[in-house]
């Protein structure tokens, strides 16, 4: 496809048609179609509720009066858009220099895809989410604020060298302690890496959009600006109504009950890194597989 306008031929269709006849070529046209269908998908909940949105909207509505220009065959009006798209790029790179940068600093941090990923024993974990569960219970009942980061595949440490270092057991009494008010370390947030609890007062980005409701505070976008840059489970103890908050991949999850609190925690930390482990491994053998049988089609004609 050349342009926009060859979607509106038939002669395109039926030579897209005629390419994909052969089963393996119309397997690899679905995946590729799926594969940008994604990405367009996670841009656009990339840059959702940020500056960048607006930059946009506009190389959107440019798309479309080119589209248009072209279907209805208004050459001047199309010779126009194409000077405009053509030096206005330059122009919204300067502009939206800053926003740029950080989107791609953004984008630096989520494209770990093999990431620290460590197999826990089941009472391991178990033991966790009861530490997390007893003590987050105590300091919502007593509206105590809390901040808690839980690394996964992706690694944490840019954030951790901001913190107070620790490396303790997890507890719930030792959850508790750190974030009883007017102690050292209460300020911040706590890093968990593997089993312990690596760091504490530690500082974590806040999200830039514009869209989040004004009851939340610092402690609830600082969870949601964490999550949106990487995998981390990140929890939250609001210390103005005392209502527990999970933030993940981007949305926060607030005023859970116990027991959705309890559902979160072991769905997102039980044989979290067997799972992923499991899923690269079978992706990987169904390629070769599925590749392996197009070669030897290839060879017997």
């Amino acid at each position: 496809m050349n342009n926009l306008t060859d979607m509106f031929n038939p002669a395109f269709w039926q030579q897209l048609i005629a390419q994909n006849s052969n089963p393996w070529h119309l397997f690899v046209s679905v995946l590729d179609i799926a594969i940008v269908a994604v990405i367009i998908y996670r841009l656009a909940r990339f840059v959702q509720g940020t500056r960048l949105m607006i930059l946009v909207r506009g190389v959107l509505l440019f798309i479309v009066l080119d589209l248009l220009a072209g279907l209805i065959g208004l050459p001047t009006l199309k010779w126009l858009l194409n000077q405009v798209i053509i030096y206005g790029v330059v122009a919204l790179i300067i502009i939206f220099q800053p926003e740029i940068r950080q989107a791609l600093e953004r984008l630096g941090h989520t494209t770990n895809l093999i990431g620290n990923m460590r197999n826990k024993e089941e009472g391991e974990t178990n033991a966790q989410i009861s530490a997390y569960e007893k003590s987050f219970d105590y300091m919502s009942k007593r509206k105590i604020g809390a901040l808690i980061a839980i690394e996964r595949s992706q690694t944490l440490e840019e954030y951790a060298a901001t913190g107070i270092k620790l490396d303790a057991i997890i507890s719930s009494e030792l959850i508790i302690n750190i974030f009883i008010p007017n102690t050292p370390l209460h300020d911040g947030a706590v890093i968990v890496q593997g089993d312990k609890i690596a760091v504490t007062s530690a500082y974590l980005p806040l999200t830039e959009r514009a869209n989040i409701s004004k009851k939340f505070g610092t402690r609830h976008r600082a969870a949601i600006g964490l999550s949106e840059v990487s995998d981390a489970l990140v929890l939250v103890v609001s210390e103005e109504t005392g209502g527990i908050s999970v933030a993940n991949q981007g949305v926060l999850y607030s005023d859970l009950s116990a027991e959705r609190f309890h559902h979160i925690l072991t769905e997102h930390l039980s044989n979290t890194s067997e799972e992923h482990t499991g899923s690269l491994a079978n992706l990987t053998s169904f390629f070769v597989k599925h590749n392996k049988e197009h070669v030897k089609k290839g060879e017997k004609k």
